[in-house]
C-alpha cells in the first residue's frame, strides 16, 4: 500500500515587524519531499489557512539554496504546490500515515495554536501514524494535546532549533519567544548536537524531530524507516 505523508508549511511572511521578512525555509521542505518521492510516497501540503506559503528570503540565497531548493524554484508545478496548499479542514487524517512539520521562523507564529493542525496531529498519532518536525517545525507540537488531555511532547525525547542557533543566526531579538525554553517548560526531554548547525535527528517511538535545516534529510530518513 502506498504511504501518504502530510507536509505542513506556514502562511506567515514576516516577523513582528512587516519589514523583517520570513517564511518557509525551502530546503526543509524540498529535502524531505525528494526523499519521500523517491520512495513512491504520496504527499500533500497543508498550511493553517491554506493557499500561499511564502518563502524565507535567506533560504533562497547561497549557501542555503542548494540543488534541491533550486529545482523547486525552477519548476512551475512545484511552485504551484506552494501557492495552493490545503487547509486543515480539507484533510482527513485517516488518509495519511505521517505528518511532517517544516520550519522557518514564520512557523513560530502560526503553528503553535492552530486548532486544525493540532487535530490532524493528534488524530494521526493516535491512529498509529508518525509525527515529525524539523528545525522550528517543532513549534507546531508545543501545544498539541492527546485525547487524554496530556501534551504530546511531555516526557518525550526531541530536538529542534536551539537558542544558541538563534543567537548565532542573529535573530535572537526578532523571534517572538525562545522555542527551546518553551518546549522544556512543557516537559519535553530536549536534546541537541554537540555543535550548532550540524545534522541531528531524535526518534522517540513514532515521534521524529530534527534540530536545524541541516537535519531535514536525516529526519526524513528516520520517518521512512518507521514507515
Amino acid at each position: 500500500m502506498t504511504r501518504r505523508i502530510l507536509l505542513v508549511v506556514t502562511n506567515v511572511a514576516h516577523f513582528d515587524s512587516p519589514s523583517e521578512h520570513t517564511g518557509l525555509w525551502l530546503s526543509e521542505l524540498t529535502h524531505a519531499y525528494d526523499l519521500f518521492a523517491a520512495q513512491g510516497f504520496e504527499q500533500r501540503l497543508v498550511s493553517p489557512k491554506g493557499g500561499l506559503s511564502p518563502l524565507e528570503p535567506r533560504s533562497l540565497k547561497w549557501p542555503n539554496a542548494d540543488a534541491s531548493a533550486k529545482r523547486w524554484l525552477a519548476d512551475p508545478s512545484r511552485q504551484g504546490l506552494l501557492s495552493n496548499t490545503a487547509r486543515p479542514e480539507d484533510i482527513d487524517p485517516k488518509d495519511f500515515d505521517a505528518i511532517y512539520f517544516t520550519g522557518g521562523h514564520a512557523v513560530m507564529y502560526d503553528f503553535p495554536d492552530d486548532a486544525g493542525l493540532q487535530r490532524l496531529t493528534r488524530d494521526l498519532y493516535e491512529q498509529g501514524g508518525v509525527v515529525a518536525s524539523v528545525c522550528h517545525g517543532y513549534c507546531g507540537l508545543l501545544n498539541t494535546k492527546l485525547s487524554d488531555g496530556s501534551l504530546l511532547v511531555a516526557g518525550r525525547r526531541l530536538t529542534g532549533f536551539t537558542w544558541v542557533e538563534e543567537l548565532l543566526a542573529g535573530v535572537g531579538k526578532l523571534v517572538p519567544y525562545n522555542a527551546e525554553h518553551e518546549m522544556k517548560q512543557r516537559g519535553a526531554r530536549f536534546e541537541k548536537a554537540l555543535l550548532p548547525f550540524v545534522p541531528k535527528a531524535v526518534v522517540d517511538g513514532r515521534l521524529v524531530t530534527g534540530q536545524n535545516p541541516q537535519s531535514a534529510k536525516v529526519t526524513a530518513e528516520r520517518v521512512i524507516e518507521l514507515l
